[in-house]
């Protein structure tokens, strides 16, 4: 597949599939109504944890990473790893802005995550303890995304990343995931960013 035509091809079908509104179409599918107008009024798995459904939380969450991550893995095998990134980070736009809602869709934490594992390694082994750590001791889902972005382009490179290409569309799409959390961020500037299942725990990471 050459180049002129892989990069293109990979961003249109990393984009598409990116818009899948997974959580919206679980929870529909179960009977529960439109994610939307519940919790934080976002389609991603924390929101629907908001339904008390665990099991449909998990299967959004593996959804919507392996939506990026599959795209990534095929395109990586078809064409080379680069080609690969550009697919996974198109999801991870789409995820944030899908064409079938208006544009109006998650946060990407999860597309992101999706992706790390089959374009970069260095940067999964930073992000996933980091994430897992740091919302197992403060229940604050967006702190614990946005302080495993901050820290995935430095850290993938100390273990060894050497990709310029993949380290600098990593710096990017961590710069994006605080753009989407600017709300979650202004919210712990000021110390009002709720804990996971506290009451009126409504803001979504």
């Amino acid at each position: 597949m050459g180049a002129s035509l892989a990069f293109p091809l990979a961003a249109i079908c990393g984009y598409l599939a990116g818009s899948i509104p997974f959580g919206l179409l679980i929870t529909k599918a179960a009977g529960l109504g439109d994610i939307r107008q519940i919790g934080s009024g976002n389609i991603g798995a924390t929101n629907v944890l908001r339904t008390g459904r665990k099991d449909l939380a998990l299967a959004t969450l593996l959804l919507d990473s392996l939506k990026a991550g599959l795209l990534a893995l095929g395109f990586g095998l078809l064409a080379s790893r680069e080609v690969g990134f550009v697919a996974g980070a198109f999801a991870f736009v789409g995820h944030c802005y899908p064409v079938w809602l208006g544009f109006k869709g998650g946060k990407g934490v999860a597309t992101y995550a999706g992706l790390l594992p089959f374009v970069s390694l260095p940067g999964f082994y930073v992000a996933a303890p980091i994430w897992l750590g740091l919302f197992a001791l403060t229940r604050i889902s967006s702190l614990a995304a946005l302080t495993a972005a901050a820290l995935v382009p430095p850290g993938a490179w100390l273990l060894g990343e050497r990709n310029m290409f993949i380290l600098c569309g990593l710096a990017l799409l961590s710069l994006f995931v605080f753009w989407t959390h600017r709300a979650n961020l202004g919210r712990l500037l000021k110390g009002q960013e709720p804990r996971f299942g506290a009451k009126k725990d409504t803001p979504d990471a």
